[in-house]
């Protein structure tokens, strides 16, 4: 009889466990020293939850939410601050907000998936699958659509809030609006392409918009937290009774499983004067495929996930089209698509905007030695989360950022290049009527005594009547005046723009009139924006 060994026991049983394949990947697995992502959470001193208690505080936000993604994972999932400021309901992890054009996102993954499914083209006319268009929309094609290249006025600009309008209202309010440009030559962003192209959905899918996107990407992600507001009625835990005096409202949660960390809606607010007014949930509903979407940042970070792979979209010449810059018919190259940005930065890529009530920001870094995204939703209209997200970015990763004290310097990544931002900026301090006093190029003053330097440009500009005002209170703040922007490119490529924040001058010259210093601060924001970026907001 043949001495069987223990050995031989253990591994014979190992594999009829576990298979043969499973010991020898196991076998072959190395390990890599990856780092993923900076514990300490913090960038030139300042943690993350820093970050953001002083942004909430600067734009006097209601409530915020945050989740980041470190492809697989999301380790960070937060909310800051109130959903509702009349009610005691805090913003949490599954707190839904309108994520307004976030949404042209789900239906350009929609118009890809039908084309996977041979139901539409990208070279179609609209008219093909929408009936009714004005004449000078009927050719106008998917893919100038998705590129915001059509040419077709924005609707948004029509809207009365108050009012509810189906989707084929909302193309009326601008049907009988000329083109702005010829279609495929230029990019403007309009909600009404999006309008157009959810309605195309409707048409090569044979179900409603709501149920495809919900089929092929709420329902195929798994997220719980993501739905249209006709479904609040539905799957919405909101916890409101009538009154609650002197108790906390809520109750349900000591009963209801559902209501413990509810998915509930947040309100959203839009600002007037020196208060917040509340804006009709239903108000969403006016953005048909641009903006009417609701979800949580967490839901949002899981979903961006699915977009790195192929449980959304399959073929890889899709995701390029999507992710990847443009080219319009013109041989026009444009660093954008159907909302989404591209900066110089490999990889990189950003979709912001507002709605009503609500602001909303998401990032992706897609190399794969970074695969950090970045997603943030308020709700309060109007606030750009651009500057606060790439710092929240580099806490993760230095490289991901500027590389300054951001506690000094406000920077923004342009998607042109540097000689294009400049001419950006003074085009629109031109338009503004805001005098520039001077342009300094310092690389070429390098080039002049045989020293060479990065493309480096300060622009100097101001209101003498505003600077002025500053200087009576403290003439030493002279020494900062009139108002500059740094246009740099750094080692990566990269094109900035930076100026310095103006609330720490404040502080360092004693100037006490915040008012102007807030005024000055939205100025110098709006100017950077228009400068950085490929869409208007």
């Amino acid at each position: 009889m043949q001495k069987i060994s223990l050995k031989t026991i253990v591994v014979a049983t190992s594999l009829a466990l576990f298979g043969s394949s499973s010991i020898a990947q196991q076998n072959r697995v190395p390990k890599l020293p990856i780092l993923r992502g900076n514990p300490a959470l913090q960038v030139q001193g300042e943690y993350v939850d820093e970050m953001v208690a002083n942004f909430i505080a600067a734009h006097h936000l209601p409530g915020l939410t945050m989740a980041i993604v470190q492809a697989p994972y999301i380790p960070r999932s937060a909310g800051y601050g109130k959903a509702n400021i009349d009610l005691d309901e805090l913003a949490s992890t599954k707190t839904m907000w309108n994520i307004g054009p976030i949404t042209q996102a789900f239906t350009a993954i929609a118009i890809m998936q039908l084309k996977e499914q041979s139901k539409l083209g990208l070279t179609d006319a609209i008219g093909e699958h929408v009936d009714g268009l004005p004449p000078a929309w009927q050719h106008i094609t998917i893919k100038q659509l998705m590129q915001h290249s059509s040419g077709i006025a924005d609707y948004r600009s029509q809207l009365d809030n108050a009012r509810r309008y189906n989707p084929r209202e909302l193309i009326a309010l601008v049907a009988n609006k000329p083109l702005q440009f010829r279609s495929g030559t230029d990019v403007r962003m309009s909600a009404t392409d999006a309008t157009l192209l959810a309605l195309a959905v409707e048409q090569a899918s044979g179900m409603s918009y709501h149920d495809f996107v919900w089929k092929y990407q709420i329902d195929l992600e798994g997220l719980q937290s993501t739905m249209f507001a006709s479904d609040f009625a539905k799957l919405a835990k909101s916890d409101r009774p009538d009154a609650h005096p002197n108790d906390n409202q809520h109750s349900k949660f000591k009963s209801e499983v559902p209501y413990i960390n509810p998915v509930e809606p947040a309100t959203g607010y839009v600002e007037k004067g020196e208060s917040l007014s509340p804006v009709a949930v239903e108000a969403s509903e006016n953005l048909f495929g641009f903006g009417d979407l609701w979800s949580s940042a967490e839901d949002i970070s899981k979903w961006d996930i699915g977009l790195a792979g192929t449980t959304l979209i399959h073929a890889g010449e899709d995701h390029d089209l999507l992710y990847l810059p443009t080219k319009l018919d013109n041989g026009k190259v444009v660093s954008a698509m159907i909302g989404w940005e591209f900066t110089h930065h490999p990889g990189f890529m950003e979709i912001k905007g507002d709605s009503p009530g609500f602001s909303s920001y998401l990032s992706r870094f897609t190399m794969a030695d970074e695969l950090v995204c970045v997603t943030l939703l308020s709700n309060k209209q109007g606030v750009d989360l651009t500057v606060l997200a790439r710092d929240i970015a580099a806490a993760y990763q230095a490289s991901l950022g500027p590389n300054i004290d951001q506690q000094q310097i406000v920077a923004q990544e342009s998607k042109f290049g540097v000689a294009e931002t400049v001419a950006r900026i003074k085009a629109d301090l031109t338009k503004a009527k805001v005098p520039v006093f001077s342009v300094i190029d310092h690389s070429e003053n390098a080039t002049r005594v045989g020293k060479q330097l990065r493309p480096t440009t300060v622009i100097s500009f101001g209101n003498p009547k505003v600077g002025t005002k500053l200087m009576l209170q403290n003439q030493a703040i002279g020494l900062e005046l009139p108002l500059h922007a740094l246009v740099w490119e750094d080692e990566k490529g990269r094109t900035w723009i930076g100026y310095p924040r103006l609330d720490k001058l404040a502080d360092r010259y004693g100037i006490k009139d915040l008012t102007t210093i807030d005024a000055m601060t939205g100025f110098m924001d709006h100017l950077v924006a228009q400068a950085a970026n490929v869409y208007t907001y």
